[in-house]
């Protein structure tokens, strides 16, 4: 396998009056108690925002939900948290990464046992961008109030908004499930016990393609693959976002590219963007997707998956078709889960 996949990957998701990541209290509402949403400014334009982070936990929650992922445990000690740092047990550990001060019980030489310190930290495999509104957007604060109580009803007001979103991610699909532990910054994902385990449960050592003279700790193949090809599927059935009790939200995208290559490089920031006086309107951007085909051929490995929701977008379907028919040996074009799957089987060969 080539040291260096990735799976890149591009969402489009739509969204009508929602509020899906708040900011605390509003600063220029005329209600005591109004919650703003997540915005930015860029251009002199409005774009409201989900982090990267709240993205992170829908995507736990629903490989726990859907894919019966079993969650590393959270730690709280004083003012910090953090998770059980185990990832030969745990996943998500693997998949979304850690970093945790721990002590580990040692026998020393003269078979003493004893506490030792260490610090074992995991550079997250799974990288996502926040998800942004493709065209400039214009929250409206809209007044609720409770009414239900004797006496006066009690007002507050909180921003909504409709949009259509973007996000990319990348996964590193050598590091998944595959482990350092040699001391340096960012390099110690294991401790020697842990390690110890891990060989005890199936894993072995590999060499490091970057690191001469040291050896990695893999997991057995047909689990890596598992946790791979889990990450990608949960997106069929990810959902959250805050104030879902009465401005539910679909958060499954309507909109996905997906293709493995091998380079860091994510090549598919650009292929929605916004149009219209105001670039009040959002679209795909063919033109530029077709470019990304053209100057990323050879960095690709194995087909581009391009999926789309029936009556998203649909003034676009002539040239996503004709766009599939132009690349017929490189694209491969259908409904959003059926790519999903469908990449998922280019994925499960590609790690063999």
């Amino acid at each position: 396998m080539n040291k260096n996949l990735k799976i890149q990957g591009f969402v489009l998701i739509d969204v009508d009056v929602v509020a899906l990541n708040n900011a605390g209290k509003s600063t220029i509402s005329n209600f005591d108690n109004a919650i703003a949403t997540k915005a930015v400014y860029k251009n002199g334009k409005t774009y409201v925002y989900v982090s990267g982070q709240a993205w992170r936990y829908w995507w736990r929650d629903s490989l726990q939900k859907n894919l019966n992922w079993d969650l590393s445990p959270i730690i709280r000690e004083n003012k910090i948290a953090y998770t059980n740092a185990d990832p030969i047990t745990y996943p998500d550990d693997d998949i979304f990464g850690y970093m945790r001060a721990a002590s580990e019980e040692i026998t020393d030489e003269k078979g003493k046992k004893k506490n030792v310190n260490i610090t074992v930290t995991r550079v997250s495999p799974l990288k996502n961008s926040a998800i942004v509104s493709v065209a400039s957007v214009k929250p409206v604060e809209n007044w609720s109030s409770m009414a239900r109580q004797e006496g006066d009803s009690v007002p507050y007001g909180k921003q909504e908004y409709s949009a259509i979103m973007k996000g990319m991610f990348s996964l590193d699909i050598n590091m998944v499930g595959t482990f350092s532990n040699y001391n340096k910054t960012g390099y110690q994902n294991l401790s020697d016990k842990l390690k110890a385990e891990a060989l005890d449960k199936g894993a072995i050592e590999v060499d490091d393609n970057y690191v001469p003279d040291h050896k990695l700790i893999q997991m057995p193949k047909e689990i890596r693959i598992q946790r791979a090809i889990d990450t990608i599927k949960a997106l069929k059935n990810i959902s959250g976002g805050a104030m879902q009790t009465d401005n539910l939200g679909d958060v499954t995208p309507k909109f996905i590219i997906l293709a493995t290559t091998n380079t860091g490089n994510h090549p598919f920031s650009h292929v929605a963007k916004s149009k219209g006086e105001r670039d009040e309107y959002a679209t795909l951007n063919i033109e530029c997707i077709r470019e990304v085909l053209n100057e990323y051929k050879d960095n690709f490995i194995g087909n581009v998956f391009i999926g789309k929701r029936n009556g998203f977008l649909d003034d676009e379907n002539e040239s996503l078709t004709k766009l599939t028919e132009d690349y017929k040996d490189l694209v491969i074009y259908g409904p959003v889960n059926e790519i999903i799957d469908s990449y998922c089987k280019q994925l499960n060969n590609q790690m063999k």
